[in-house]
């Protein structure tokens, strides 16, 4: 079934030739998969001399449910079998409102779909979190920004909700998921997916997988230390990453800035709007301010040391930037740049790309689809939640 949707209806005898079973096991277990109605035949194939072969696609009724939360946000898309785009809403919503509310939030807004026709039925829920997850328990673990959602049964919780299996997994091994299936990584083997949001997280993809370490933390590049005496985290300690840069470090540096009196253009908006956000940065930074470049500078300075010291580390083929403040553009990705290219040794770096999410911010909800139909569809790449 994966097979089918990632190359679309093939023929008995193709799929014989791509999957090691015997091709009698193979057609009883494709006989089976059209009478529970998983597959369909779809006529004749094109001859390859001798009697044609059958063509099989994925039924038309499959549905998968993705869904991407972030800080900030609810973002949803219902797919079919293949991963095509069927319906998607999108809206703001804070996700230190708390698991019930937003979950809650989540099956209103599934229901909706549904009653608008978009599917009767869903056979599989992927959902990214912001925030470290186990992955075998379908529960987030101490998420820094998430509180009161530790250990919340999220996974069993939709699953009850909505009576189909349920994958749960952090956002941004989500995002490094869609990125390589259907975005600037399809060829990539070894990915270091970086999504700069609210705070910053990486996803790690070792041969094709992803790389989630002994208890899912794997990737939390956030909170590595870059100053000892830095500013204090929402983890907890001082000097981290995402205290210094992300959504929420460059709305605070853009508040003092404005302030200050550094930036006029900051402080212009300030006094029209009552608040900053990185957005207005980006925007400033892009009429000319010099204070906003160096902001944004700075951060993707900083952002770069670290990424050097992976580089070193993990040696991967490609890093793709993702995430909200990935639309801070050239200014950003310039520096980032620079910085690994500069102190990272030039066997790690010789034929390194590093280049902005093609998938922008449909890479949540494209890898959410991923793991849900991996689910389903028994793959076995992934543990099976249950």
């Amino acid at each position: 079934m994966s097979l089918l949707r990632d190359n679309g209806p093939l023929s008995r005898a193709q799929l014989a030739d791509r999957v090691e079973v015997p091709r009698p096991r193979l057609l009883a277990e494709l006989d089976r998969m059209v009478t529970a109605g998983r597959v369909l035949e779809a006529g004749p194939a094109a001859s390859r001399g001798g009697r044609r072969s059958t063509l099989v696609q994925l039924a038309p009724g499959l549905r998968f449910a993705a869904v991407d939360l972030g800080a900030s946000s609810i973002d949803i898309e219902i797919t079919d079998g293949g991963l095509e785009p069927v319906a998607s809403c999108s809206e703001e919503a804070d996700i230190r409102s708390g698991p019930v509310a937003v979950l809650n939030r989540v099956s209103e807004l599934l229901g909706g779909m549904r009653e608008r026709g978009h599917y009767t039925r869903l056979d599989a829920i992927g959902i990214g979190l912001p925030g470290p997850v186990s992955f075998r328990e379908g529960v987030p673990v101490s998420p820094p920004i998430m509180a009161g959602w530790n250990r919340h049964p999220v996974r069993d919780t939709l699953a009850r909700a909505h009576g189909c299996p349920v994958v749960v997994d952090n956002d941004v091994n989500v995002m490094a998921l869609g990125e390589q299936h259907s975005g600037v990584a399809r060829t990539v083997e070894h990915l270091l997916f970086v999504k700069i949001g609210s705070g910053i997280g990486s996803g790690v993809q070792h041969h094709g997988h992803i790389y989630r370490g002994a208890a899912g933390a794997a990737g939390d590049i956030g909170h590595i230390q870059v100053e000892a005496d830095g500013p204090v985290c929402s983890c907890g300690n001082s000097g981290c990453l995402e205290a210094y840069f992300g959504g929420t470090a460059l709305a605070r540096d853009a508040m003092a800035a404005a302030l200050d009196g550094r930036s006029p253009a900051l402080a212009d908006r300030l006094a029209e709007r009552g608040a900053l956000t990185a957005v207005d940065v980006g925007e400033c930074a892009a009429g000319g301010d010099s204070t906003c470049v160096n902001l944004i500078r700075d951060g993707g300075h900083r952002v770069g040391q670290v990424l050097a010291t992976l580089v070193s580390f993990m040696n991967p083929s490609m890093i793709v930037i993702g995430g909200g403040l990935s639309g801070l553009g050239y200014v950003l990705l310039s520096e980032i740049r620079s910085v690994v290219y500069k102190r990272s040794l030039p066997l790690a770096t010789g034929n390194l790309p590093i280049v902005m999410s093609e998938l922008g911010p449909r890479a949540g909800v494209v890898g959410a689809a991923l793991l849900a139909s991996e689910l389903s569809y028994g793959g076995g790449v992934w543990p099976h939640p249950d």
